[in-house]
């Protein structure tokens, strides 16, 4: 008897899980995908073409609510917990709900999911979504094209849309974003690096997408979403530490993993951070692994019309899954809001509008800021209006797309944006100079 599985992921690391580990094995049937932390998503199917020969008709993708019912019906004998930055309380609620059901709760396997690459690999991790990675991997990028290297990034997947069509994504200019219908949270990851003239690749079917760059580049460079773990196996892996959520490199899953195993550590916003607060992710990084680098760096923050900012009221639009799911309470909005002198933030909660006032009853701990959610066009329409009905002079837009391409409004809008220095040693030019 085929031993029957569900693995709950919220559209990324969970499709990847089935296609490493239980694709086109007889003694496993995986009955359902679960998804949640994603909006908008619906039910939706995993295609019989990424699915494989033992699932004709694909696998159904359920909510996670439905959980204990799947469970019941299907006679369920394991759950694989297959998504990532949520705290290991927030995993043990979920093994109890399993466990009550009839069912066991394991967490996916991480070597057995790593692919390993023909060329080198570089993986930059973090231990909580917002720590600043995506600048770490912007300045890991520099320093290997300034060596004269071939890179190509290939970045964690965000198959929000068709799942058959997103099998497998390159991005090489601003036009790829609009063919491939990228949702905001797809565009905050790609256009900063088609920016500096990067390939992307992402998508769905990671053993083919690995294949693919490796005919581009002699580097690849894994750019993890949230605080999941590499898809490929490094040679060098990066681990991005947050000291404004110190202590959550022990409490908060998989970031843990990568703090655990990482060969460097990079603490981040020291800049804003407070001493005590640094010195309690040092003590954990001597703790958990002591072997690895440690590099203090610094995320400076920059705005094209500060002028527009000082003595204003002030609507500060923040990155979603950063201020979400990834709880943080002051992201780069807040700080420039603060910096450059706002006469008033005003609180957007009363204006909001349709699925983005979903997001604050979800998310009530948001505060007075606004998540730049757009994982549907109705979303997407949602936030325009409740900006558009905003009792604001400026809004400051602290995400790393310009959201004036995909969003319109009268409203004067200003650009927050931040990159990695580390220019103190050590740093991630020692770190990679003889890599």
């Amino acid at each position: 008897m085929a031993r029957k599985i569900i693995v709950m992921g919220a559209a990324g690391k969970d499709f990847h899980i089935f296609n490493t580990i239980y694709r086109d094995r007889p003694e496993y049937r995986v009955v359902a995908f679960t998804h949640t932390q994603i909006p908008e998503l619906g039910n939706r199917i995993y295609p019989p073409r990424l699915a494989g020969k033992l699932y004709p008709e694909g696998i159904p993708i359920e909510p996670e609510e439905d959980i204990v019912g799947l469970i019941r019906e299907n006679e369920v004998d394991e759950v694989i917990f297959s998504y990532s930055d949520v705290s290991y309380d927030y995993i043990a609620e979920r093994e109890r709900i399993v466990q009550q059901a009839g069912a066991i709760l394991r967490l996916a396997e991480v070597e057995r999911m790593m692919i390993p690459s023909l060329k080198h690999c570089i993986a930059i991790t973090a231990v909580r979504t917002g720590a600043g990675k995506s600048t770490v991997t912007r300045r890991v990028v520099q320093i290997l094209r300034d060596k004269g290297r071939r890179l190509a990034v290939i970045r964690h997947p965000m198959p929000y849309g068709d799942l058959a069509a997103q099998e497998f994504q390159v991005f090489r200019t601003f036009d790829d974003l609009d063919r491939y219908h990228c949702t905001i949270e797809e565009r905050e990851e790609y256009e900063p690096h088609i920016k500096m003239g990067t390939t992307v690749f992402a998508g769905v079917e990671y053993g083919r997408i690995l294949q693919e760059a490796e005919k581009e580049a002699d580097v690849m460079i894994w750019d993890g979403g949230n605080n999941d773990v590499p898809f490929y196996r490094p040679d060098v892996w990066i681990c991005v530490a947050d000291p404004l959520r110190a202590g959550h490199e022990l409490d908060y899953y998989p970031g843990k993993i990568n703090f655990t195993k990482a060969d460097a550590i990079v603490i981040n916003k020291c800049d804003v951070a407070n001493e005590a607060d640094i010195e309690t992710v040092l003590g954990n990084a001597a703790k958990l692994n002591a072997d690895a680098m440690i590099i203090r760096a610094n995320s400076p923050i920059t705005v094209d019309k500060p002028d527009q900012i000082e003595g204003r009221r002030v609507l500060v639009v923040e990155d979603g899954p950063t201020v979400t799911h990834g709880e943080m309470k002051s992201a780069a909005g807040m700080l420039a809001a603060k910096k450059f002198g706002a006469k008033m933030i005003v609180d957007p909660r009363p204006y909001a509008t349709g699925t983005i006032a979903d997001i604050f009853e979800k998310y009530p701990e948001v505060g007075p800021l606004l998540p730049s959610m757009g994982y549907s066009d109705r979303q997407r329409k949602d936030l325009e209006k409740t900006i558009e009905l905003c009792e604001c002079d400026t809004v400051i837009v602290a995400t790393p797309i310009d959201l004036s391409r995909i969003v319109t409004t009268k409203k004067n809008m200003v650009r927050v944006t931040f990159e990695l220095d580390d220019s103190k040693k050590p740093n991630l030019q020692a770190l990679l100079r003889d890599f």
